[in-house]
């Protein structure tokens, strides 16, 4: 991830961290997502920690009864033990969030998360479970569950930029390839139009085929619609016309006719 992802996943986190629930029985289930052995390099997770044993929830955080808890109760603890056990990346443009558990949790964790709409993928990852979201929906509706809010909506704003800018960047790709074949194709018309020009055949060829070739000729960055509305016909009158204009260009111009001498006449040799 560059740096900016990661003081933003960083700002993230201590945002949940510094959540404090207003109902004891939600404080309890935290501490029980938290777990009671934490081992953390991150200030606001280490100060939650703290408090949560300051404030007695530590010591009553037992095994959490998920299948009784109330809604509120369920988010605190995936809150929490999304804190304790689980880590945001953004690198690279892509969403993902995991959850790594002792194994015999991992399916656990997966069914929960089910449970409450957001079902997860899990495997096992050098001896320990691994529950996964890799879709950027997913787990934008996970973290605005479980009480991100500013953070998530940075997260989000960066997000629909990089998308808006890849439908751009893809938009400007196709009208530059778009422009590279007209401008080729006027290349060859006006090519084609000389040679017909060089040889007496474009004077021969019918009316429209001569108006679009000297409008391609006065006008060689126009497209096709340009030339059409130019010259009042339609847009496929106007690609026959060219089209024609290079195929007879490739084709060799037919010899001169030679005038058969008269009948009866006599031949007189030096």
């Amino acid at each position: 991830m560059t740096r900016s992802e990661r003081d933003l996943v960083t700002a993230l986190r201590n945002e949940l961290a510094a959540i404090d629930p207003a109902r004891p029985c939600d404080r309890v289930a935290e501490a029980a997502g938290l777990g009671t052995r934490i081992v953390t390099r991150e200030p606001a997770i280490a100060r939650l920690a703290v408090r949560m044993r300051r404030a007695g929830e530590g010591s009553q955080a037992g095994p959490f009864d998920w299948a009784t808890a109330a809604e509120h109760c369920r988010t605190a603890w995936l809150r929490g033990h999304f804190l304790a056990r689980g880590s945001l990346s953004l690198s690279g443009g892509r969403t993902h969030l995991e959850f790594v558990v002792p194994p015999d949790e991992a399916a656990t964790l997966a069914a929960r998360l089910g449970e409450v709409g957001l079902p997860a993928s899990f495997r096992m990852r050098r001896g320990r479970g691994v529950v996964t979201w890799k879709s950027g929906e997913a787990v934008g509706t996970f973290l605005r569950r479980i009480g991100a809010a500013g953070a998530l909506l940075e997260l989000e704003a960066r997000q629909v930029s990089r998308a808006l800018r890849g439908e751009l960047n893809r938009v400007l790709n196709a009208e530059s390839a778009n422009l590279q074949r007209a401008v080729a194709a006027a290349g060859r018309q006006l090519d084609a139009i000389a040679v017909l020009d060089a040889d007496g055949r474009l004077p021969e060829q019918p009316y429209i085929v001569r108006l679009v070739a000297d409008a391609r000729r006065e006008t060689p960055e126009a497209t096709l619609n340009e030339l059409a509305e130019r010259l009042e016909l339609h847009r496929s009158a106007v690609q026959r016309a060219l089209e024609r204009i290079e195929r007879l260009a490739e084709a060799e111009p037919a010899p001169p006719a030679t005038s058969p001498e008269p009948s009866g006449m006599i031949r007189t040799h030096a």
